[in-house]
């Protein structure tokens, strides 16, 4: 299998992602997908992509980065403010590149504030439905990129949002699922993909568990979202890796009832399908 979300651009991996990535392959976790969180690490994604045969990258704006004037979300150089749609673009016609995202909503934190989300998510689901139909954009690479969902809290705010859009529900993955039952219920009816994290294996999160039990075989993927919210039995330890990727399905087996094998071989056909990764 592959981690199909983790930020390798992060400080935590700087200077060792070559043995992150051959601790992940020993633990047969064959690859990763490190996800952008702004219009300029997209670019630092893309050059970690590059340079490793089995990382693959996203393109997208992290809600809690939606501040225009937030350090994180400018440029590396200074001077630039706001957010460059334009290298997510660039991003996104290349071939490392497989999903729009992170992006969406969360009402956990009071910053930014919900109404600065709300203008940066409408802004960038514009933006990807322009580049969408933009032949001079690569309209056949574009039109094929999922996207990659951050939803915490706002179930109830980010869907009618994307049902607005018109786009592809199988198209949309929501990522890092921390809801319960009655929300799961909502994505699987508005058609979307759900992943999840270490955060099913805790004890405090009966709640994720009965989620996942719900969610059809071939609409479930697991993740790590390392460096954060690393898996029993490795809860405390910081940075979260990809090779506990393992971890977390194989809890998630247990928990659905289905042998690992069965069950890894289907986290394969869905990564495969949804993001085109062949992740074996």
């Amino acid at each position: 299998m592959i981690d199909t979300h983790c930020h390798l651009t992060f400080p935590d991996f700087a200077g060792r992602i070559d043995g992150v990535l051959k601790d992940a392959a020993a633990a047969e976790v064959s690859g990763a997908i490190t996800i952008s969180t702004t219009t300029y690490d997209c670019l630092d994604a893309l050059a970690i992509a590059r340079s490793h045969p089995r990382v693959w990258c996203s393109a997208g704006v992290h809600p809690l980065y939606a501040a225009p004037d937030d350090p994180r979300a400018t440029g590396r150089n200074g001077g630039q403010t706001g957010h460059n749609w334009e290298n997510l673009r660039c991003v996104a016609t290349d071939p490392k590149c497989v999903a729009w995202g992170e992006l969406g909503l969360d009402n956990h934190y009071p910053n930014p504030p919900a109404n600065t989300q709300r203008d940066v998510l409408d802004e960038q689901l514009a933006f990807i439905g322009r580049c969408n139909h933009d032949r001079e954009g690569g309209i056949g690479k574009l039109r094929g990129l999922p996207i990659i969902l951050h939803c915490r809290e706002a179930f109830d705010d980010l869907i009618p949002v994307l049902k607005c859009t018109g786009m592809d529900p199988s198209r949309f993955v929501f990522h890092c699922f921390t809801g319960g039952a009655e929300e799961a219920r909502n994505v699987l009816d508005f058609g979307a993909y759900i992943s999840f994290t270490g955060v099913v294996t805790y004890p405090n999160a009966p709640e994720v568990r009965e989620a996942a039990k719900l969610v059809p075989s071939d609409r479930i993927m697991v993740e790590t979202d390392a460096p954060f919210l690393p898996p029993v039995p490795h809860r405390g330890k910081r940075p979260c890796l990809p090779a506990w990727t393992a971890d977390t399905a194989r809890a998630l087996a247990e928990m659905r009832g289905i042998g690992f094998q069965e069950f890894h071989a289907q986290l394969n056909d869905n990564t495969r399908r949804f993001f085109g990764i062949d992740a074996l």
